[in-house]
């Protein structure tokens, strides 16, 4: 189901507890959503949507075709190549803002059948999973 967005800066500060499999309905209503957004959003934290639970859903290009992709309490495990750029969030008013990615990073998270998988991810698909999980943390760029 397509979930309004949060915009209250309060809220999304606050960090996202971890998800259990009780939580598949979130993580299919967070899809929906960025979905919906595909337009003007790459990625999505379940606080977006008023839920504060570690699931984040995302465009992945780094396979042969772009697909979404829901992980269930990602970690960043292993990063690497710092570099400094600007972002924007559909939950924040305003222009870009500056923020530090990493041009690699290796993922820890569990799929939405709560398997535990690890996955490396470089470039543009690496940084929409950092401003993801910065959103489970309560890290506002």
């Amino acid at each position: 189901m397509i979930k309004e967005l949060m915009h209250d800066p309060i809220f999304l500060a606050g960090g996202s507890e971890t998800a259990t499999k009780n939580d598949l309905q979130t993580a299919q209503d967070l899809l929906d959503t960025l979905i919906a957004h595909k337009e003007t959003c790459v990625g999505m934290a379940a606080n977006m949507i008023g839920v504060k639970k570690r699931i984040i859903a995302f465009l992945d290009d780094s396979g042969k075709a772009p697909t979404y992709t829901v992980m269930c309490n990602p970690e960043i495990i292993k990063k690497d190549g710092a570099y400094s750029t600007e972002e924007s969030c559909l939950s924040l008013l305003g222009g870009p803002r500056p923020c530090k990615r990493y041009k690699s990073i290796k993922v820890k998270y569990q799929t939405v059948e709560m398997q535990t998988r690890i996955k490396t991810y470089i470039g543009w698909t690496a940084q929409i999973i950092q401003h993801e999980i910065d959103h489970c943390d309560g890290i506002l760029i």
